[in-house]
């Protein structure tokens, strides 16, 4: 069990937070949420004890053994993939090392002999004898190839190196696991494969992340980061989120007797309780969610953007014709000969081996980059707007206030200070902060003033590049809803789950065989195809 007492963190003055008191109990999932700059990482930096807190403290049981996701990918660039897995348990690879280097010892003494036999003790008792088998296997179901085992981290690619430092913290059954955003860089199936990993783990899991498909399937408890307060939530994301808000319906409606309030508390956990998998977190859930009262539901004060997108026209009878495109960088033929055609209303993921391929790809449609042959042909009644993952080229005058930036893109109706102010205020740019000037920025706001951007422009085709790159959940939430409702065309690319299943009804595949597309074809229909099965298998496509 992990203890945190009366712990406040305060940077410069400023409290973080204040008067946490919290108990991690096993056989639960934690999700960690709150908005960018509530202090997610930085609790569990505390957690891990990387962190002193500012006052109060923070306790494991005797014995425990806590391990998490390392953040630096070039930590263990030096050591092999196998023994950098191993490093997951500190103690046990020690004990290792030593007793190796002990029997080097030429003469062999008597007091090696001694004090071999006593490691060799302790190393049985941590299962070190069958250590390096269940790391191969943990190697293995993350989707690292067996004949990387031996070779050094620092050779593997990023995507590769990303599993096996997972591999490394879920090693050797730590009682206390905790991990920030471990589904950053893992493709479709690795974070499948996690997802049952963690539904079943007896342990204690403290995990940050903005994956809401990943938090919902994983989560009993919802830590939620807000406002100076850490508080605990029973259920996943879906639940803290609706509650809320359920709660926020009850307490407005000031008329609704108790005996009603309850009846409605009583049927939404029920709803809950009956999507329950056989899946032990998801049993433990149905089980907490069962005893809520209305005491324990409260109103959420998180802030969430409007996201509206509107077009000047609609989309005649054609969109796009893409006809053997094919382009090389670098000495790099990064698309070869790939054709595809998109009609109207489609909103279309674009996947691929590599966000490279899909970048490349994405920047072509745009007009970015010229491709090496082939054509892009769009619609007559086409207008697109794009959203590239690499914003840089939309924010070359850093001296630039973000109001006069806004100003470049907006009609003669909409071009004044109240009605920018107001658009601003709506994706959380209050007050002063609509003056910001662009240099001072974080990844998030940059986002959120390329999508108020998006909707002063109207365009009737989005082009979007990995668009929940840095926002929190809230506006990843509204950004969802908003192109969900969105009534043009849409070209995209993501890593959320949730986001690619309720958006995308057409799917376009490039890989080294050309492009395959589905239309009419949701992510969740795609990726439990048969052929894409057989493709990711054979490694021509990574979902």
């Amino acid at each position: 069990m992990l203890t945190v007492s009366n712990v406040s963190v305060a940077f410069s003055g400023k409290k973080l937070y204040d008067e946490v008191n919290l108990k991690f109990t096993p056989g639960n999932t934690y999700g960690v949420i709150g908005a960018n700059g509530a202090g997610k990482s930085t609790f569990l930096k505390v957690l891990e004890g990387k962190l002193a807190p500012t006052t109060g403290n923070v306790s494991m049981e005797a014995n425990e053994r806590m391990s998490s996701l390392v953040q630096n990918h070039f930590a263990f660039d030096e050591f092999t993939v196998l023994d950098t897995v191993l490093q997951g348990h500190k103690e046990l690879y020690e004990i290792k090392a030593e007793m190796d280097a002990i029997y080097l010892h030429d003469p062999f003494t008597d007091e090696d002999g001694i004090k071999a036999g006593e490691l060799s003790a302790r190393f049985e008792e941590l299962n070190g004898w069958s250590a390096e088998t269940e790391a191969q296997q943990l190697l293995r179901n993350v989707g690292v190839d067996e004949a990387d085992t031996y070779n050094l981290t620092g050779d593997l690619p990023e995507t590769t190196k990303v599993k096996v430092l997972l591999a490394q913290a879920l090693f050797g059954n730590p009682d206390i696991l905790i991990l920030d955003e471990p589904t950053n860089g893992l493709d479709t199936k690795t974070i499948a494969w996690l997802e049952d990993f963690l539904a079943d783990y007896n342990n204690t899991v403290i995990v940050v992340s903005h994956d809401r498909h990943f938090l919902n399937a994983v989560s009993t408890m919802i830590l939620d980061v807000d406002y100076g307060k850490i508080k605990l939530f029973v259920g996943n994301y879906d639940f803290w989120k609706e509650s809320s808000e359920l709660a926020l319906r009850l307490q407005s409606n000031s008329n609704a007797k108790k005996e009603e309030q309850i009846k409605q508390l009583q049927e939404f956990v029920a709803r809950f309780s009956a999507n329950a998998s056989k899946s032990k977190q998801a049993t433990s859930r149905k089980k907490q969610l069962e005893k809520i009262t209305l005491d324990d539901i409260q109103p959420s004060t998180r802030k969430y953007p409007y996201i509206k997108f509107e077009i000047l026209r609609e989309i005649g009878n054609d969109l796009l014709r893409v006809e053997n495109i094919s382009k090389t960088i670098d000495g790099v033929k990064i698309l070869d000969d790939i054709s595809f055609t998109l009609a109207p209303d489609d909103k279309t993921l674009i996947m691929a081996q590599s966000d490279s391929t899909t970048t490349v790809l994405l920047d072509i449609l745009a007009g970015r980059i010229e491709p090496d042959s082939g054509t892009v042909t769009w619609g007559v009644t086409t207008t697109q707007d794009y959203l590239a993952k690499d914003m840089a080229e939309n924010f070359e005058k850093p001296e630039m206030q973000i109001l006069d930036f806004l100003r470049d893109y907006a009609s003669k109706e909409e071009n004044d200070n109240t009605f920018l102010r107001g658009l601003l205020g709506r994706m959380l740019f209050k007050g002063e902060d609509s003056e910001k000037t662009l240099d001072v920025l974080s990844g998030g706001e940059k986002v959120r003033v390329m999508l108020s951007k998006l909707m002063l422009t109207k365009a009737n085709v989005l082009i979007l590049d990995d668009p929940t790159n840095h926002l929190d959940l809230e506006s990843i939430t509204a950004l969802n809803d908003g192109l969900v409702d969105y009534k043009g065309s849409l070209i995209f690319t993501s890593h959320d789950h949730t986001f690619a299943q309720t958006i995308a009804n057409h799917i376009v595949a490039v890989s080294d065989q050309g492009a395959v597309e589905r239309a009419d074809t949701s992510y969740d229909e795609y990726i439990t195809n048969e052929d894409v099965q057989k493709q990711l298998a054979d490694k021509q496509l990574v979902l």
